[in-house]
């Protein structure tokens, strides 16, 4: 039986998508496989894949050794209330912004888009001075209010909410009902995907930042976990490659549960949002 070229095209397309899902997880196994293995073994040359002397000390120094569940209740609070809050206010922008005309309405718009493209690092001092002198230094609201909206947050519901019909609103508004009453009874339930792509997207973000806890926080008791990790499993002349592993490990479960519950809404999302 001959192959035509579309036949052989297909196989290089196999070909391409296996060597870059061996790429995406190939770190995240090797990951999996370090947590259970010794400091020593981690370090030998050659390096091995699978474990020779398999081991849960790093687990249990994880568990023991550091205040797990203090850095974890701060991470879920943390990484909780930006989530909710971007829910919320980059909603409410973005409803304003789509369905409500007022004067300046393409000028806000331009300054979403502009800061889409200003790097988070130019503006990272100017923010730790002015949460500074507000006297949020080393304290929940120093690490969540900067992050409460995002003009990407803005931006995504802006767009999705663009494609709702304006029908509902004026059906909505003939029956009496307020703008905010129309936000949270009409909009909001229409926006499903959106915000489940939205609060994905976020939880990620918040779960995993490092450099603005680390600066914020400056005690051990508004440490979040990948501060604390950092900084036990680091040392001056040592790194625990293996407690780093584990807590890494640990670190992403409840980002794969989170994106497992909500994975249908989030490709939904991406697929409905587009550039209307």
């Amino acid at each position: 039986m001959k192959t035509t070229p579309g036949d052989r095209g297909h196989v290089w397309v196999y070909v391409v998508l296996t060597g870059g899902l061996v790429v995406l997880v190939g770190p995240f196994v090797w990951m999996l496989l370090g947590s259970v293995k010794p400091n020593a073994e981690i370090r030998q040359v050659p390096p091995t894949w699978l474990p020779e002397s398999p081991t849960l000390d790093n687990y249990r120094q994880l568990f023991t050794q550091l205040d797990f569940p203090m850095f974890f209740f701060n991470s879920v609070v943390v990484a909780t209330v930006i989530t909710l809050g971007n829910l919320v206010f980059c909603s409410m922008l973005g409803y304003a912004l789509a369905k409500l005309r007022f004067p300046g309405n393409r000028l806000v718009f331009g300054l979403v888009l502009g800061m889409l493209m200003v790097p988070g690092m130019v503006t990272f001092v100017p923010l730790f001075m002015l949460v500074s002198q507000l006297g949020m230094v080393n304290s929940y609201p120093g690490l969540i209010l900067p992050w409460l909206a995002s003009p990407f947050g803005v931006f995504l519901m802006r767009q999705f909410i663009l494609g709702l019909p304006d029908d509902l609103i004026h059906a909505a508004r003939v029956d009496g009902a307020g703008e905010f009453r129309i936000f949270s009874r009409v909009i909001l339930p229409l926006c499903g995907p959106a915000l489940a792509t939205l609060g994905i997207l976020t939880f990620l973000s918040s779960w995993n930042n490092f450099l603005w806890p680390l600066v914020v926080a400056q005690s051990e008791d508004r440490y979040t976990l990948p501060v604390a990790l950092a900084l036990y499993a680091i040392g001056e002349n040592n790194t625990r490659y293996g407690l780093l592993m584990a807590g890494s490990v640990v670190i992403i479960v409840p980002i794969l549960v989170v994106f497992v519950l909500l994975q249908r809404h989030f490709v939904k999302g991406i697929a409905m949002t587009g550039l209307k």
